[in-house]
């Protein structure tokens, strides 16, 4: 069988009905699942960032796959990374009984640990917070669940930014505004 690798996919959209639908399509129509999904806005005004992980064979099943996201009249651009290229985080809750974390005897062990947050302790109810990558989340939720129990646990998809110094859009955008403003003089040259 054939080893895959997990790819993450970086979408640049303005935000309009009907993006993710029309994203979705495509890995579908291509059969490759998708694992994440994270949107929000990114650092360019107006712009929005989907942040997709899938598993593919290789190279070429993303730049395919990458290629039929672009020709989206609603897609700016998209990229896609291994995560070599990335900083790439999720998040994680935890929710459990108060009780049963007191059984276990120390929520410091937890937080010294798994370098967690305590979001919220009432007398029903613990919830932890957890930041890093798939391995570290889920060997918290697997000791957590050995130990004390979850009651509801949830994982955000991943989030995820380049190495490289700025968003690989900006350069884009910015090459695009250079060739309207060259353009512009060739028609006003022309006129004249």
């Amino acid at each position: 069988m054939e080893e895959k690798r997990l790819y993450t996919i970086t979408i640049f959209s303005e935000n309009t009905v009907g993006v993710l639908n029309q994203i979705t399509s495509i890995f579908t129509r291509r059969q490759i699942n998708i694992e994440t999904l994270s949107v929000s806005p990114s650092a360019i005004k107006g712009i929005h960032k989907f942040t997709i992980t899938a598993y593919a064979s290789c190279d070429e099943s993303m730049k395919k796959l990458v290629r039929q996201i672009d020709k989206r009249v609603d897609i700016l651009k998209s990229y896609y990374n291994t995560d070599s290229e990335l900083v790439h985080q999720e998040l994680a809750l935890y929710k459990l009984a108060t009780e049963k974390v007191m059984e276990h005897g120390s929520v410091e062990y937890f937080i010294r640990k798994y370098n967690i947050r305590v979001l919220e302790i009432s007398k029903d109810c613990v919830v932890f917070l957890k930041a890093g990558h798939y391995a570290e989340t889920q060997a918290l939720f697997n000791e957590l669940a050995e130990t004390v129990g979850v009651l509801q646990f949830i994982r955000s998809g991943r989030i995820a930014i380049t190495k490289s110094p700025v968003e690989r859009l900006s350069d884009m955008l910015l090459k695009r505004e250079k060739e309207r403003e060259r353009d512009q003089e060739e028609r006003n040259y022309t006129q004249q």
